[in-house]
């Protein structure tokens, strides 16, 4: 069986060892997996014919269907080129080449029908199209030429032969090789509950696809493949973490937290409100490190909820910090923080880059003793003179404007 991955790009019928090497340099591509999974970045229609009369020099890409009634060689030197007069009925079109003059004209003859595919542009007055794509009209279907894809290659490679059509005709040397279907990597499940195209089926469509529709397919499989491995790989990572390392417990709930809860409480906590502190307290009463994400609309009491975890750490002996991305931010949450905390035993303080310097000192120090027990501030908590006594939560509100603590 052709393993993809290990089998050298060099191998690949049309590649051999320059293009190889050119291939890893210019592109990272070194398998025939690499190649594989080296997409077009865009796709032209080839199913609709235009004609000759209705060509401008500001069009994209083209089709055609005629035949060429004459050659004509012109200029000299590095100016020298070949143009094809060419006509379906309508009018008259130049077929332009600067390279490959004997090989055009031994190739191609006057009468015989052809279609012709490249981008139309004006020169002189009449529209040309230079090293236009050529194929004999009779051997073409045009109902199955679908979307052209176009791969993006470096000046090297290009002026090595490299360009977009040599690379689509080795992406197809490699589907003729490939001699089964590559492995899938997502369960018959989940194929069938997102309703996917296969994978090989996928892999083929997004390089060569017959429609917008099969070409949409193929991107939402692969997109969700990549996207569904990214997010495996964040779970991984998340549960690792939280195996691996402890965190600190607040065992209890304490004096701070019930009299807030019973006397300092502006109104009745929401549904929402009341299940987040919930899975808050469960969180960190686990043991385990909490890494947790609130995200509400604005007004719809993210920071009391932050404030009532705060006064978990407090009760269980931890010191909290909550840092907002702006001095402006960081004030208003001290001055709401202070004025719902009246009252109780909770030392709450400012720290940001206007601080006075007088009063830095005594913020400094109580955060070293552990007096101060809620420290609200902007990054200016991040200089290396802040250290705190026992520090327990951290809640960053970076995130404001889009509602996130």
């Amino acid at each position: 069986m052709l393993d993809l991955t290990t089998r050298n790009i060099k191998y690949l019928p049309g590649v051999g060892e320059q293009r190889a090497a050119l291939l890893n340099r210019e592109l990272k591509i070194y398998s025939l997996y690499d190649l594989l999974y080296y997409f077009p970045y865009k796709y032209v229609d080839r199913s609709r014919l235009f004609k000759v009369a209705e060509l401008t020099g500001n069009m994209p890409f083209v089709q055609l269907c005629g035949e060429i009634r004459s050659f004509e060689e012109m200029g000299e030197g590095v100016g020298r080129r070949l143009v094809a007069h060419f006509t379906d009925g309508t009018g008259f079109v130049d077929l332009v080449w600067f390279r490959g003059i004997k090989y055009v004209k031994g190739r191609y003859k006057t009468g015989e029908r052809y279609l012709v595919f490249g981008k139309p542009t004006m020169f002189n007055g009449r529209v040309n199209i230079a090293h236009p794509d050529i194929d004999v009209a009779a051997s073409v279907q045009l109902s199955e030429m679908g979307l052209q894809p176009y791969y993006n290659t470096t000046e090297k490679m290009k002026r090595s032969g490299l360009n977009s059509l040599a690379m689509t005709k080795l992406v197809n040397n490699l589907f003729q090789l490939m001699e089964k279907e590559v492995a899938e990597t997502l369960t018959p499940e989940i194929i069938a509950k997102h309703r996917l195209m296969p994978l090989t089926t996928a892999l083929r469509a997004i390089h060569f696809p017959k429609n917008n529709n099969e070409l949409q397919a193929a991107q939402y499989r692969l997109k969700f493949e990549e996207l569904f491995y990214i997010q495996l790989n964040i779970l991984h990572y998340a549960k690792d973490r939280n195996m691996r390392y402890l965190g600190h417990r607040f065992a209890k709930v304490g004096d701070c937290f019930n009299r807030f809860y019973s006397e300092k409480l502006p109104f009745e906590l929401t549904g929402a409100q009341k299940r987040v502190v919930k899975e808050i307290r469960r969180d960190v009463n686990s043991n385990r490190q909490m890494n947790r994400l609130v995200q509400g609309d604005v007004g719809s009491g993210k920071t009391l909820v932050a404030l009532l975890s705060m006064l978990l750490a407090k009760d269980n002996g931890y010191q909290a910090c909550i840092m907002a991305p702006t001095e402006i931010l960081a004030e208003q949450h001290y001055a709401t923080i202070s004025r719902m905390l009246q009252g109780l035993p909770v030392d709450v303080r400012l720290l940001t880059g206007s601080t006075k310097q007088k009063e830095r000192p005594a913020i400094l120090e109580g955060l070293a003793d552990g007096t101060v027990d809620i420290l609200v501030g902007t990054h200016a908590v991040l200089e290396d003179n802040v250290q705190f006594h026992n520090i327990g939560l951290v809640v960053i509100d970076e995130q404001h404007r889009f509602g996130v603590v």
